[in-house]
């Protein structure tokens, strides 16, 4: 189903508010505390604050270029590549992306799409563990 057909479509399900609300802000708050505990945890020793300023920083940027492609679907208009979606979740803005992606109820439904953000947010996961816990070896092997 097409996006402009969806949004003709009588029986499709509305604005509204985010569904199952309380679980989807549970694991966000999970899937958020890796990095905010590292990023944070580099910080207050000292190393660099790059990272913390980077996943806020980059998070608003993606929640805001999601807000504007989701507009400019709506107005049939030229949109953002998804490579640039892409691209500034991979930068640490995967957190703002989730949330707009609920918010507007956008990109939600691409298949392929979600692959690859949830394969960049899974990375951003795994380099936090290992950064944490198995003592930064497992990126140092690339």
């Amino acid at each position: 189903m097409s996006d402009s057909s969806a949004r003709n479509n009588p029986g499709r399900q509305s604005g509204g508010g985010v569904q199952n609300l309380r679980l989807k802000w549970l694991v966000f708050a999970i899937l958020c505390a890796l990095p905010l505990f590292g990023s944070t945890s580099l910080w207050l020793h000292g190393v660099s604050t790059i990272p913390l300023a980077a996943y806020g920083i980059v998070s608003v940027l993606a929640f805001l270029l999601y807000w504007s492609d989701k507009r400019k679907a709506r107005a049939d208009q030229w949109r953002t590549p998804e490579n640039v979606l892409h691209a500034l979740e991979f930068a640490g803005g995967w957190p703002g992306a989730l949330l707009a992606q609920q918010a507007f109820r956008h990109k939600t439904r691409k298949v392929s799409f979600q692959v690859v953000f949830w394969l960049i947010v899974l990375m951003h996961q795994v380099f936090w563990i290992d950064h944490l816990f198995l003592g930064a070896h497992l990126f140092a092997l690339f």
